[in-house]
């Protein structure tokens, strides 16, 4: 066989000794698959230049040497290897089913699927539980579609829900993930493995879950793109829940062009989540992948993020300068009422996470039948589940009532009146606005198993479009002292289309992802 180099394109490109080859690793023959594009590996596996199984068995050899230092990956699938191969006899057969067809994706430890692996939420209350009966309906979406279940990742265990003094991106089950970037950095939760799993190229695209900012801070602090969808755009039907109000699932991509490839797959109904029967008409997002979107685009400019660090503030700075080279309108508008929904926030989702984990746990067939049981597992396995840090959030909502209550409704109708009628719908309406830009982190904490999470100086604007249930995506903009700075397009209900166009346009003009340095002691 002849032996030749190749690059496709920009997702294409040498990365050193660990070398993908038609059957065999080697120097001779490499592909950056670190970096490598959805599109970009479809071309190589297209013109039989590399197959999935090459590319499985890259990324299971990359997890072995690399993982070694964030510890992203809770479990792989021990059947990986063969989908893949399944994948490859239906393209030699002629049947490509999409863009997804043999690529890796790693799941969230929340997500269910109905195979060899396990579905825990990183907690060892669930490590032993019955295997749940049949995958998330996204998983579904996804193998249907092609691609490739490579492992489930760590997360801040119960989605950081379990503690006010937790340490983000901690398990009971996975340890501590660390920032690829950093490595004695929180790489953010509760998405924290997938995040930083997908900044160091250990798999072609990720999915996390978001309650408020569990994809965005990820994302944006493992200086990849993350997108929160509409609530009701994706299933949460076999995801374990928080808030029936909030969560969503979401892709976690090194680019805008991987989001918009995968929010195509899992942009669908689901009888078994009715917040996805939403009449509306379903669009294909990489039709608005245009280097030239925010042309003529109107962009809020949400004031109230500013002043408040000055490294974030030269980021969105140079952001704003940005879209105006592109040809984007600004107008600087404010939110009075930012701050009156946090606690209103708080209560709803201690309420809805007791009455959503209780449903799931008995339809998983847990041993495990109410939060109360979880908390006495903690209580009695305390020096692997309680060594840093306690459950209060877990003992508060145990202790309310169901959703009947006025208490819950009231703060239901406070949290959707300041984060919606008065606040992103009428910034937006009296504006005539397309979009809004807002900091999606500041430089990320150190690791704390002594304090926890350190909140002081924090910046992020996730929450108004998260109580709103609307879609936010971040993309990279810039370093600070070699961690990642992101920004936050986010809009109305259903505006996907709109936001995945001004960050792509966005991202095409500034190319600021950096991948993490440490990874060049893997070359």
């Amino acid at each position: 066989m002849k032996r030749r180099e190749f690059i496709r394109d920009a997702g294409l490109a040498a990365f050193g000794t660990f070398a993908l080859t038609r059957g065999t690793f080697a120097e001779s023959r490499v592909i950056a698959a670190q970096n490598a594009t959805v599109a970009g590996l479809q071309s190589a596996m297209a013109s039989k230049d590399m197959t999935s199984v090459q590319l499985v068995d890259f990324y299971l050899k990359r997890i072995a040497t690399v993982d070694k230092q964030i510890d992203s990956i809770i479990e792989l699938n021990p059947d990986a290897r063969s989908i893949a191969a399944e994948m490859d006899r239906e393209r030699k057969s002629g049947k490509v089913r999409g863009p997804l067809h043999g690529i890796p994706v790693v799941l969230k430890d929340n997500i269910d699927t109905a195979d060899k692996m396990k579905t825990t939420a990183g907690s060892l209350a669930l490590a032993d539980d019955p295997t749940p009966k049949k995958d998330a309906f996204i998983v579904k979406r996804l193998r249907e579609a092609g691609a490739v279940v490579l492992a489930k990742t760590n997360l801040s265990e119960w989605a950081n829900f379990r503690d006010n003094d937790s340490i983000s991106g901690w398990s009971g089950r996975g340890g501590q993930t660390r920032n690829p970037y950093i490595l004695d950095r929180n790489p953010c939760g509760s998405s924290s493995g997938t995040g930083a799993a997908i900044a160091a190229g250990l798999a072609t695209i990720g999915i996390g879950t978001e309650t408020d900012g569990s994809i965005v801070c990820p994302a944006s602090i493992c200086g990849i793109v993350g997108l929160k969808p509409t609530v009701g755009l994706a299933s949460r039907s076999g995801i374990i829940p928080i808030s029936a109000t909030q969560d969503t699932a979401g892709p976690m991509c090194r680019t805008v062009a991987d989001v918009a490839a995968v929010l195509n797959v899992i942009d669908a109904a689901d009888s078994e989540d009715t917040v996805t029967m939403h009449k509306r008409e379903r669009v294909d997002y990489t039709n608005f992948l245009k280097k030239d979107g925010l042309v003529g685009m109107r962009i809020g400019v949400a004031r109230d993020y500013w002043g408040r660090r000055k490294d974030v503030d030269t980021v969105l700075d140079s952001a704003l300068e940005t879209l105006k080279k592109a040809g984007a309108v600004l107008v600087d508008v404010k939110f009075p009422n930012l701050r009156k929904f946090g606690d209103a926030e708080f209560l709803v989702l201690k309420y809805e996470f007791k009455d959503g984990l209780e449903k799931y746990l008995r339809g998983r067939n847990s041993r495990h039948k109410t939060l109360d049981d979880l908390i006495k597992f903690n209580r009695d396995n305390a020096a692997k589940e309680l060594p840093y840090f306690g459950q209060t959030i877990m003992e508060d909502s145990a202790k309310l009532g169901d959703l009947n209550s006025k208490e819950y409704k009231d703060a239901l109708e406070t949290c959707r009146r300041y984060s919606r009628d008065e606040g992103i719908d009428q910034a937006m309406n009296e504006n005539k606005l397309d979009a809004i830009i807002g900091p999606s982190n500041a430089p990320t904490w150190m690791i704390d198993t002594v304090n926890g999470d350190c909140g002081s100086g924090y910046v992020g604007s996730s929450s108004l479009a998260a109580v709103a249930g609307y879609p936010n995506i971040t993309v990279p903009a810039g370093l600070f002292r070699e961690l990642p700075i992101g920004v936050s397009f986010f809009g109305r209900a259903w505006s996907e289309g709109t936001l995945i166009k001004a960050a792509y346009a966005f991202e095409q003009m500034t190319n600021a992802r950096r991948e993490p340095k440490f990874l060049a002691t893997f070359r």
